[in-house]
This record gives C-alpha cells, structure tokens and sequence, in this order.
C-alpha cells in the first residue's frame, strides 16, 4: 500500500491560526441542517442540504450578476463576459443539483413532506432577486415576504434598479443604434416588453457581428443564462412531478401547473426573436 509522509512545509501547529475551518466557519455551516420529522426520516438531510446549497449558488449568482450590470452600464462588456460565463457555469451545478433530489421518491416524501407546513421554494427571496435582475419583475411577488422587512427592502430595492437586459439596451443606444426615448426612459420596475426598435438594433448587431463584436458577444452570454435559467425551470417541474405528481404545492400553489406556466417566460424576447428575423 503507497503511503503518503507530511512533507517537512505542511503547517500541524495550527493552534490560534486561520485554519480552514475557520476560514469557511464549517461548523456553522454544518450545523444548519435542521430536520423536524420525528424520528428523523433518514431522507429529509438530502432535502435540506439539496435546498441550502442552491441558496448558496444563487448568493453568488446575485453577487456575479450585479458585477456584470454595472459593467455593462459602463461599457466594459469584456469584464463582463468572464462573468456571465461564470453564472452560467453555476446555473449548471443548479441544473444539476436536480438529479440528486430526484432519487427521493414519493413513498420517501410523504413520510416527511407535513414538516414543511407552509414552507415552498416559490419564497425563496435570492430565486426572486435573480429573476428581478434578470428583468422578471412583479411587485405582487413581493407581498410574500412582507413578514420579513430585510427580505422586501432588498426586493424593492432590487426592482427599482435597471435588470441586466434594460442596461444592455442602454449599451444598444449608446452604440450608435435607434434605441425610442420610450424604451430608454420605461419604468424600470416593470416587465420590458418586446419593442420592434430592439428587434431593428440586433438584426444590425446579428447582421454586422465584425462591426458589433463586443456587443454581439454579450448578446449570445445573456443568451446562454436565459437557455440555462429554462432548463432549470423545466427540470424543476419535472423533479416535482416525479414525487409529488399534481398535488397542491406546500405554499399553496397548485404545483406543477404552476411551474409550468414558468417554463416558456422570456427574459430577454428580443434576443429570441432576432433568430427569425436574420
């Protein structure tokens, strides 16, 4: 059997040092997993843990996507690109992440799904700020969290501002393209909806990509994020079809029709409509 000597360099004496541990504070962090059912159904740790880290990729999503608006709203789209490409990698681990959960089957679930009581994914507050800074903006989302005054200063907060595809519009404009005041002046708080200007300013960037390279290349990363975003929300409606079927959601919702209505929602319609149009 190979055996492995600690080189001389390695660091044992970690006494009153920054250790990895502490760094990351792992105690904390595995003390968060919490179930309620009693006994303890062996099953319900996969249901945290599958729910606590998708928290954790959609905290750095918010935290990637921001950095890549204010890029965008300064021009610097090459600091955006290496961005974007990242969300979209973290997007695949959410995507993922689905094929763990679906091992849990219905006869498992049931024997703890009643500890949820009113719990849903559907109040996720970073899922909503992702789909705010994605331009999906419904101030009747926000009534959810009422309850918790942090949770709906960030949402206002965060519908207020311009999403990435209203600052990509801006660029649009200020790349020389006909972009109507109306558009650039819009409340930004609310749905864009598709504007035949728009569609005129990507046939020329599509038509022209040597001319428009910066811009034509931030047009397909926004592409891949919105591609990536449907897979999940297909695979998502999938997953709880294949363990609850068409039971009424834990928040009430009424589950997999719910989800599905999701599916086909456009973020950024324009970036769609350009392909029939080439």
């Amino acid at each position: 059997m190979a055996h492995r000597a600690i080189e001389d360099t390695v660091h044992t004496d970690l006494a009153d040092k920054v250790t990895y541990s502490k760094y990351l504070h792992i105690d904390e962090l595995l003390a968060c997993q919490h179930t309620r059912s009693s006994p303890s159904h062996h099953d319900e740790l996969l249901f945290i843990i599958q729910h606590q880290t998708s928290e954790l990729w959609m905290k750095l999503v918010i935290h990637e996507m921001k950095a890549a608006v204010g890029h965008i709203r300064e021009d610097q789209l090459d600091s955006s690109f290496k961005i974007l490409s990242r969300v979209k990698h973290i997007q695949s681990q959410l995507l993922n992440q689905w094929d763990v959960l679906a091992t849990l089957t219905p006869s498992e679930y049931t024997q703890f799904r009643d500890v949820l009581g009113t719990g849903s994914g559907f109040q996720s507050v970073q899922y909503r700020l992702v789909e705010f800074l994605m331009g999906n903006k419904d101030r009747r989302m926000i009534e959810v969290h009422r309850h918790d005054p942090a949770a709906v200063k960030a949402l206002e907060e965060t519908i207020e501002m311009p999403s990435i595809y209203d600052e990509f519009i801006a660029h649009l404009h200020r790349r020389g393209l006909t972009i109507p005041d109306d558009v650039l002046n819009r409340d930004t708080a609310t749905v864009h909806q598709s504007h035949p200007a728009v569609l005129e300013a990507l046939k020329a960037v599509y038509q022209h990509p040597e001319k428009y390279w910066d811009t034509y290349e931030l047009a397909e990363k926004l592409v891949d994020i919105e591609e990536q975003f449907a897979h999940w929300r297909f695979r998502h409606m999938k997953v709880v079809e294949r363990i609850i079927g068409y039971k009424m959601g834990t928040g009430g919702s009424s589950g997999v029709d719910f989800l599905r209505k999701m599916i086909d929602h456009r973020f950024f319609p324009e970036l769609w409509e350009v392909r029939t149009h080439l």
